[in-house]
């Protein structure tokens, strides 16, 4: 067997014809669905957008709650280190 048939699994026609019937079955339920190839892209873009924009307003709701500590805890422990005791 040679090295382009091992890669291609099989000899180049008859892999070309299984790529073009499947081509047609995976064409004609997306034609069927009424979905284009840029509309799959499209939809593939917003997916990504909405997750990265649910991560950003994670990090920044979870920096706001370390603001929020840090105006209790700094203070106090400011004052715990200027008051403590010392050895």
């Amino acid at each position: 067997m040679s090295n382009l048939n091992r890669f291609l699994g099989g000899s180049p026609g008859s892999v070309l014809v299984k790529l073009i019937f499947l081509s047609l079955l995976v064409g004609a339920f997306l034609a069927f669905l009424d979905i284009t190839p840029i509309g799959l892209i499209e939809g593939l873009f917003n997916w990504i957008a909405s997750v990265l924009d649910l991560s950003f307003e994670t990090v920044q709701e979870v920096g706001l709650w370390i603001l929020y500590g840090a105006v209790i805890v700094v203070p106090l422990w400011l004052i715990s280190r200027l008051f403590g005791s010392r050895r």
